[in-house]
């Protein structure tokens, strides 16, 4: 997996930034897919998650909000099957509807960006607790559904679901190891 985000990332600092972001994610998903049972692929989860934000290497300029099509443009491009391409286009937020496209006008193509399996719902929710910003940090449950409240209930409710499903994941190890700082809630920590 590292050899194709050597290959897009345009800058070793882009490279830093996502391939740590999608390591760290792959480590919370392999670790919620290990306490949800044997009915989930850890295996996939986990190259689903190292791949899941290829697309951001080839913004360049473009809206965040495309990142997820254009992860999706490269991995299909590189040959990988639709199951590993849908990571990419299926974790943005808790999920994009074509409504949701149209109402808000998002540049990208109109459809429905859903994670189905339970190995692309557990990337998408894991996303939530890393954000590659400026500097990188890590979120837990209540400040990511306080960001997502500004989308409307209906994604916090989304997002209050994958928490019964999955469980909230243990980020104290990983805030330590990494260094970044930990958002609980409203208020931001180091």
């Amino acid at each position: 997996m590292r050899a194709l985000h050597e290959k897009y990332a345009p800058t070793g600092e882009d490279l830093a930034l996502v391939l740590t972001h999608c390591e760290i994610v792959a480590r919370i998903a392999v670790r919620l897919a290990e306490r949800a049972g044997p009915g989930v692929d850890a295996g996939l989860v986990e190259i689903g998650a190292l791949l899941h934000d290829i697309g951001v290497y080839r913004l360049a300029g473009d809206p965040y909000i495309r990142h997820g099509v254009l992860g999706h443009e490269i991995l299909r491009a590189e040959g990988l099957p639709e199951e590993l391409c849908r990571f990419a286009s299926c974790h943005t937020g808790v999920g994009l509807t074509r409504h949701d496209i149209e109402s808000q006008c998002l540049p990208i193509p109109p459809g429905d960006y859903l994670a189905v399996s339970a190995e692309e719902r557990l990337v998408m929710y894991a996303d939530k607790f890393h954000s590659k910003s400026t500097p990188p940090r890590f979120l837990d449950t209540d400040a990511y559904a306080g960001q997502v409240a500004r989308f409307g209930a209906d994604k916090v409710a989304a997002f209050h679901e994958l928490t019964a499903e999955f469980g909230r994941p243990e980020l104290a190890g990983l805030v330590a190891e990494y260094g970044h700082a930990h958002q609980q809630g409203a208020t931001l920590r180091v």
